[in-house]
């Protein structure tokens, strides 16, 4: 028991170790808020900062709108009739981003699938090496704007998987390299290790290369989230279906619809930036060590 005239401080050194405040708990949840929040924070606040300056600097020198117009008239002409079809700008935009986002999900799997796998084969048979690798880097030194046409009519002119298979091009290169670095970069005590203890060359490629992998898997992954965004729109311009965002690009800037050409462009950012935050979480979640140790003092 406590005498009524006993002061707050003499309460709170009275605690057994095992309590806490009130006062604590609050400072607690705020710091673990905190902690949470900052990873996200500065870049918002970089992009909110971005679109504000975008915002009044083009309305006060107030340059040509074919030039580049403001954000606020990007947002507002969503709300237009679409020229032609019976839909808004935001429905069609819509319903071209979920063509290309299927274009660039399904490529970015069977893309991600094939790199790991030839990783997998090269690092296991050695002579493979020799052939895969420099097959790789012809396909990568390619260029889209040549690719596309090629596969156009190999696959067909308005067939979803012309586009597919350019995008799978480009995500197969970055996986490939990054994870079969990764595959090989490995203590070689590690590996000894595993020998003496006479396990198969599959059991030390699962239980000591892939961890070794992970980090520069990841990597990858996280660089080809964005690529292979761009490799859907550029090879929509050459072909596939008309309801894509390449093709609305293409339509709206023909008819001098900046704005909702511009619009078509934020609609392929927002997807982008969906697979790279989604990329990032899938790293969380598969390696909680590193990022606990990336956050060490």
């Amino acid at each position: 028991m406590t005498s009524p005239d006993m002061n707050p401080a003499d309460v709170s050194i009275m605690q057994t170790p095992g309590q806490q405040s009130p006062n604590g708990f609050k400072s607690a949840a705020a710091k673990a808020v905190s902690k949470a929040a900052s990873p996200w924070l500065l870049p918002l606040i970089f992009g909110v900062g971005g679109l504000l300056i975008w915002e009044f600097g083009l309305w006060a020198t107030n340059p040509e709108r074919f030039l580049l117009p403001r954000p606020s008239e990007i947002i507002s002409v969503l709300s237009e009739d679409d020229r032609g079809v019976d839909n808004t700008i935001f429905e069609s935009i819509f319903e071209a981003s979920r063509t290309t986002g299927f274009i660039i999900l399904s490529s970015l799997v069977v893309g991600v699938i094939l790199g790991v796998a030839a990783a997998l084969i090269t690092t296991r048979f050695r002579a493979t090496n020799e052939v895969i690798t420099p097959l790789a880097v012809a396909m990568n030194a390619t260029p889209i704007v040549a690719l596309a046409p090629i596969f156009n009519n190999w696959l067909g002119l308005t067939s979803p998987r012309s586009n597919q298979a350019v995008v799978v091009l480009i995500v197969f290169f970055p996986v490939f390299i990054n994870t079969a670095r990764g595959l090989n970069t490995v203590d070689p005590n590690q590996i000894e290790l595993m020998q003496s203890l006479a396990s198969k060359p599959w059991t030390i490629i699962r239980r000591v290369r892939i961890p070794s992998a992970l980090p520069f898997f990841f990597t990858a992954l996280k660089l080809v989230s964005s690529l292979c965004v761009v490799a859907a729109i550029v090879a929509e311009y050459f072909g596939g279906s008309q309801s894509s965002l390449g093709s609305k690009i293409i339509t709206y800037a023909g008819f001098t619809q900046y704005d909702a050409a511009w619009a078509a462009v934020l609609a392929g950012s927002i997807i982008g930036i969906v697979l790279y935050a989604l990329a990032s979480v899938a790293e969380r979640l598969a390696m909680p060590w590193a990022h606990r140790s990336w956050n060490s003092p």
